[in-house]
């Protein structure tokens, strides 16, 4: 169910902050396309590693 106002007045996909929002997912309509990452990933580096 769609709560923010911006997200039925325009969608989340259009909104100035969707990238910074943190329950675009929750009140808003943003779904992930496909393919795309959710969170970001985490670099393998060699720290640590041997």
């Amino acid at each position: 169910m769609t709560l923010c106002p911006v997200a039925l007045a325009i969608g989340c996909k259009k909104c100035p902050i969707v990238r910074m929002c943190p329950v675009k997912g929750l009140i808003g309509d943003y779904k992930p396309e496909k393919g795309a990452r959710s969170t970001p990933r985490q670099g393998k580096g060699r720290r640590g590693h041997r």
